[in-house]
């Protein structure tokens, strides 16, 4: 029988995945840094636990020694995936996370080699960043193979979870990010502004470092990709504004009392919450010519396609020993049309 592991599972994703994973009869191992709040949890759902740091490499390799996979879900991802990839590389066990940081992905990519010689499965991204958007990608790449720009975005009502707010807090300090002619560029927040219609009526939107940035290049080999959401022009005035205060907010004692803040202000949406804020994914992919390929497709909140995605994920390699090693983005890994498996998910759209 094929073990697999939660880490970071007492998170606000983490919880929400235990839980629902239990609920479709999978039992993964829990773990975590937080030995209270972990065996609680493992008490609640019948579940083994082990309890370990990521500053421990002896204790990770120990507790990852047997499993088949694990699901990564300790954020940022930025401090925490390259010693949990470390591990994973060391135990021969398969690597999820539900990462959306660009610097994550291009990462794990650059590990593609080590992943292969350890027979391994390196797959960032596979919860809401970034199941819809890279779908979207692949799929207008198929319709429009010449294309050589890919704009991309969402319109979620989701919310924050407190992981969620610190990496956000974490990505003020570096900007904007966009890719052009196939380099990842560090341009000013709100960068672009355009109005789109995501599927929900026309609106005003700007760019964000979102993690397509680096992974749809990954699927589709484009090399101009910005990523937008919609925001009300006066936010994106003031978020223009604050671009000139980054080398303050850069600053370590400014950054830990913001991330203070979101963790204790924020505690994620709930079960009502998420089920009243669909998501609505957008793509436009355009070739030399000017021709113009459309995407859309309706979703779930985003923490319910998170935790779907994953678990989608883990059935996916725990059931199919003939996948190749290496680094995967989502749509590689599980179809271009692998978000339409996903409660509340409609089909992908395009015109």
């Amino acid at each position: 029988m094929h073990q697999w592991m939660i880490y970071g599972a007492n998170g606000y994703a983490g919880r929400l995945l235990a839980r629902e994973a239990v609920k479709q009869g999978l039992q993964p191992v829990l773990a975590g840094r937080k030995q209270r709040e972990i065996e609680a949890l493992a008490t609640e759902l019948g579940l083994e636990h082990r309890v370990f740091t990521l500053d421990d490499s002896a204790a990770m390799q120990d507790a990852l020694r047997n499993m088949n996979l694990v699901a990564h879900c300790a954020g940022p991802f930025s401090a925490t995936s390259r010693p949990m990839i470390d591990a994973c590389l060391a135990t021969q066990t398969h690597y999820l996370d539900i990462t959306g940081e660009i610097d994550v992905f291009v990462a794990a990519h650059a590990r593609n080699a080590e992943a292969q010689a350890a027979g391994i499965v390196l797959c960032p991204g596979v919860g809401f960043d970034v199941i819809p958007t890279d779908c979207l990608a692949a799929c207008l790449k198929q319709a429009l193979p010449d294309a050589d720009q890919l704009a991309l975005g969402f319109d979620s009502r989701s919310g924050f979870s407190p992981g969620t707010a610190k990496t956000s807090v974490e990505g003020l300090k570096h900007g904007g990010k966009v890719r052009i002619d196939d380099e990842i560029a560090t341009v000013p927040l709100v960068y672009q502004s355009r109005e789109i219609d995501f599927g929900d009526g026309t609106k005003y939107a700007v760019t964000i470092p979102w993690g397509d940035v680096a992974t749809a290049w990954f699927t589709t080999g484009i090399d101009n990709i910005a990523v937008f959401v919609p925001m009300a022009p006066s936010a994106a005035l003031r978020l223009r504004r604050l671009d000139w205060l980054r080398p303050v907010l850069a600053l370590a004692p400014v950054q830990a009392f913001l991330k203070y803040q979101a963790g204790k202000r924020i505690s994620g949406p709930d079960v009502d919450q998420r089920r009243d804020a669909p998501t609505f994914v957008w793509g436009e992919a355009q070739n030399p010519a000017g021709k113009k390929v459309v995407a859309r497709v309706k979703t779930a909140n985003g923490y319910d396609v998170t935790v779907h995605g994953t678990l989608l994920a883990v059935r996916h390699m725990l059931s199919n020993e003939a996948v190749n090693p290496g680094y995967y983005t989502p749509a590689r890994l599980l179809g271009d049309h692998c978000v339409e498996q996903l409660p509340g998910s409609g089909s992908i759209e395009i015109s």
